[in-house]
């Protein structure tokens, strides 16, 4: 009843399209590892002490507030200002809370109670009144200011303090991550006043949805300034990325851009942080107890004895935060490790000449060192791996000069080895070391605890294995294995032909064990040579272990690494390694990746639909169904094609050079390929995508026409088909006089809505005047049969006129519904604008600044005047013609200068609705 007739074909098309985008959306917002994030709890009452602020500060800034975190006893005591400790500032993101600083400052508090609070940190907090930033860029630059004035604030507060501070450490999450580094930006900023820059799941790169100008111009000036200021950004930064559960923010997106003046920056996703191994999603990456663990130690560690407070030393900052969130030895960070060690005392020394050893040490009584001379396995082997499974931090590997059995003195070797969740293991390339003449492996007493130490030498290429990814249109119908049948502890199976993020495969592991009593586990390692996002998985042996192969960030073109699968294997088991093509990963990549511009295809559908519907009132005098204009001419070949061909002309410097003088933006195909995001037709599945929830749309948009005018006949009397057509009325000029003078007073986005609202009315009321009257037709007809005879001339020339009135209605109905569907995405874009100006309505009645006013004040009137246009009035226009060409380039600009910066989408769409008010009027 409410549907228009469908084409069984057209609807199975979009049903598939419907499952593949599905498959895709599962894949991101599902297809992940479950929370291994513990929770971090208070052992005391959390309080937040709010920070009395300047007046002038406090009025300029009213909906923002400074508070100091505490518990219990040190929460009173600080109640009292000055302060003596470290000052942190945490600054939340996008919607986020003050209160997220919490678990930071809890675990700071507990580990300061354990030193007697020789050191403590004081955790300040910034109350943005949980702002849509990431939808609205208005504040941003107002937020930055307002950190600034906090950063002055928190410094005064320790004035006459012994140690008093000159600088803070920030830990920004999302959005707040961008503000701070935004202060570099400030004219009046001293970049002394920051000494670490922590930031948890920022967006770095480019903004997660690009709705309005504001959020792009923001990301252009902070990310501009730190490409032509590298050599002067004088204080560290961190950045730390949730990895695929993180959902909200994609983790290409936090990687610092690398710079190689800039070597004071770091990025990592969490999964390869140590003693975190986790990935963590948007909101838990605040709280994950393991990755907060992590961030803490490192803070107490970047203290400096003398001053009391983090040191001022860039080196011992980037060693710091490499020790804790790149490799970490297994032991305990020092700034100027001692590399000799002495090896003397009441032990033992047992020579060990085999070439793989395992020793079992239990209630071991004595210390005993274990020598492994190297001068014969250097003939035949070119690596040796050692792992330990105890889990201390001091030395247990050691090489020795020029010894015979026994060695006074020893390199400490303990620094080079790696910390994974079950052992600590190292590995040396033996050439590299040629003045070593023994490898000495350390054992310590052990009273009622149980550990394995096991050491192997062995040649690069027996444990070195080159598996080739499958291609990938081969679906997951075909896979390539390899089989580990020997007795190694370690290998290394290089996955050649992996490299691009549209790749994307599932790995298999099948562990057969024999005659093994005891659990046994093995390390499966994903490690990315090229960016910091290594993964791991721990499986029981024997198992089949499944574990997800895609990358958040491309290899470089100029790189030649080859991604590793690390296997830290077990002697007694024999491994199958099996992968294949993922399908639907594949396709939550294109969503992962490329979802933001599906809005800008969707448009881009809906406008060769229209601009086909304008063609065919031109050329037949008749409008055709939506979906049938939507099947018709929604072609990627009318759009892409374009797209690549302006792409290969601005490789062309005379191209380029007439581009800028005719002062054009940047193409976003470009700007994507810069960020190594361009898939093998991607643009395709986009369009695809994009034709489908055009299709559909349409459908639900047609559907609740037809609903709300059944409903406005049940509550109101049928109203008749307008038959005096009046363009523009002194009501609507008086309506159209309203919208705007609300648009300037309040917000455009509210504006925009409104006229929308308006637009819908009038649709609905024409659709319930067709229904009333071809229902009132149906009656006609019956009665007219009766009277047949007496008035067959009068009754023809009635029906002729009705009829031509209800194919008109049609018509303009079917053009409404199109235009609908367009107006309907300009609210959902705008719609971002609203919630924060209805958010904060206590305390700004008119937004400021605002993204939606300049399209609201010409979109206000040409919607009005479209409302009351039917097609009846410009089938005569000499401009239709070309009013229905228009909508092909405007589609085609949509997706050249709109899928990377969504805001400018709106303005395609009111260039095709002008051309069509215009109509009336040519």
């Amino acid at each position: 009843m409410f549907l228009p007739s469908v084409n069984l074909w057209n609807l199975a098309f979009y049903a598939l399209m419907v499952f593949m985008a599905t498959l895709g959306l599962w894949d991101v917002f599902f297809g992940f590892e479950e929370n291994k994030c513990s929770m971090s709890y208070m052992f005391e009452y959390p309080e937040y002490q709010k920070v009395e602020l300047p007046k002038k500060m406090a009025k300029r800034y009213p909906a923002y507030e400074l508070y100091l975190y505490g518990e219990g006893s040190y929460a009173e005591e600080h109640k009292m200002l000055p302060l003596t400790g470290i000052p942190v500032l945490f600054l939340p993101g996008n919607a986020g809370s003050y209160k997220q600083v919490r678990s930071l400052g809890s675990i700071a508090l507990r580990k300061a109670e354990d030193i007697d609070f020789k050191y403590h940190f004081d955790f300040f907090t910034v109350n943005f009144n949980e702002e849509l930033v990431a939808l609205y860029g208005g504040s941003l630059q107002k937020q930055t200011k307002f950190v600034h004035e906090c950063i002055k604030t928190i410094l005064k507060l320790y004035k006459g303090h012994e140690f008093a501070p000159k600088s803070v450490a920030i830990i920004g999450h999302s959005m707040g991550g961008l503000v701070a580094r935004a202060l570099l930006t400030l004219k009046n900023f001293k970049q002394d006043l920051i000494n670490l820059l922590i930031t948890q799941a920022t967006p770095h790169v480019a903004p997660v949805m690009p709705l309005d100008r504001f959020i792009t111009d923001f990301y252009m000036t902070v990310n501009n300034y730190w490409i032509l200021n590298a050599r002067h950004i004088n204080f560290t930064t961190l950045s730390v990325a949730g990895g695929f559960r993180d959902y909200q923010v994609r983790s290409g997106l936090t990687f610092l851009p690398k710079l190689s003046h800039h070597t004071s920056a770091l990025s990592v996703v969490s999964s390869a942080v140590p003693k975190t191994w986790v990935s963590t999603d948007h909101l838990s990456i605040v709280w994950c107890k393991q990755l907060q663990l992590t961030t803490i130690r490192a803070f107490f560690d970047l203290i400096d004895a003398d001053t009391k407070q983090i040191t001022q030393n860039p080196k011992k900052k980037l060693s710091v935060l490499n020790h804790h969130f790149i490799r970490h030895p297994a032991k305990r960070f020092e700034e100027n490790p001692a590399i000799i060690s002495d090896l003397t005392g009441t032990s033992i020394w047992v020579p060990v000449k085999v070439s793989k050893w395992t020793h079992v040490a239990y209630n071991e009584s004595d210390k005993t060192y274990f020598t492994f001379p190297l001068a014969n396995h250097r003939k035949i082997y070119t690596h040796v791996y050692c792992q330990s499974t105890m889990l201390d931090t001091n030395s247990w590997i050691f090489g020795c000069i020029n010894s015979t059995s026994t060695c006074r003195q020893g390199i400490d070797l303990s620094w080079k080895a790696e910390l994974l969740p079950t052992i600590k293991s190292l590995t040396l390339r033996l050439q590299d070391y040629p003045s070593l003449s023994h490898l000495v492996v350390y054992v310590p007493s052990t009273y009622g605890s149980k550990f394995v130490v096991d050491c192997e030498f062995y040649k690069k290429e027996t444990r070195s294995i080159q598996l080739p990814v499958t291609h990938l249109f081969s679906f997951g119908l075909s896979s390539r294995k390899v089989m580990l049948n020997t007795s190694g502890l370690f290998y290394n199976i290089e996955l050649l032909n992996f490299g691009q993020i549209y790749q994307a495969f599932k790995i298999n592991i099948v562990s057969k064990c024999s005659g093994v009593k005891e659990e046994i586990t093995s390390i499966y390692k994903l490690h990315i040579p090229w960016s910091y996002e290594d993964s791991l998985t721990i499986a029981q042996l024997p198992s089949s272990t499944e574990i997800s192969l895609k990358l958040h960030i491309a290899r470089p073109e100029n790189d030649s690494r080859v991604a590793l699968l690390k296997m830290y294997t077990s002697s007694d088991c024999q491994y199958e390694v099996t992968i294949k093509t993922s399908f639907s990963q594949i396709l939550g990549q294109v969503v992962r990746f490329h979802g933001g511009a599906l809005p800008a295809y969707v448009i881009s559908s809906i406008l060769l639909a229209y601009g086909g519907q304008l063609y065919s009132l031109f050329s037949t005098g008749h409008c055709l169904e939506y979906a049938t204009m939507l099947d018709k001419e929604a072609k990627p070949y009318k759009v892409d094609p374009f797209v690549l061909m302006i792409k290969f002309l601005l490789g062309y410097k005379w191209f380029k050079e007439l581009w800028d003088l005719l002062l054009l933006p940047e193409l976003d195909a470009i700007i994507l390929t810069s960020q190594s995001m361009c898939f093998p037709l991607v643009s395709l599945i986009l369009f695809l995508f994009g034709t489908c929830t055009a299709y559909w749309g349409g459908l639900l948009s047609s559907a609740s026409v037809r609903l709300l005018s059944s409903l406005w006949l049940v509550l109101n009397s049928p109203p008749e088909l307008p038959k005096d057509i009046k363009i523009i009325s002194p009501d609507l000029l008086f309506l159209t006089i309203v919208l705007i003078v609300i648009s300037w007073t309040t917000c455009g986005a509210f504006a925009i809505l409104l006229t929308y609202l308006y637009y819908v009315f009038k649709t609905v009321q024409l659709q319930a005047s067709l229904t009333a009257f071809k229902n009132s037709q149906t009656v006609n007809l019956k009665h007219s049969r009766r009277n047949e005879r007496k008035s067959n001339h009068h009754k023809d020339s009635s029906v002729r006129y009705l009829h031509l009135s209800a194919n008109d209605a049609e018509d303009s109905l079917r053009m409404h519904n199109t235009v609908i569907n367009l107006l309907t995405w300009i609210v959902l874009l705008s719609m971002p604008s609203l919630i924060y100006w209805l958010k904060n309505l206590r305390y700004y009645f008119k937004l400021s600044p605002d993204p939606c006013k300049p399209l609201a004040f010409i979109l206000i009137p040409t919607v009005a005047i479209l409302g009351n246009t039917h097609t009846v009035s410009i089938k005569s226009s000499k401009l239709l013609k070309t009013t229905s060409q228009f909508p092909l380039p405007l589609a085609v600009g949509v997706i050249a200068f709109g899928s990377a910066h969504l805001y400018r989408v709106p303005c395609f769409v009111f260039i095709s609705l002008l051309l069509h008010v215009l109509c009336n009027f040519m």
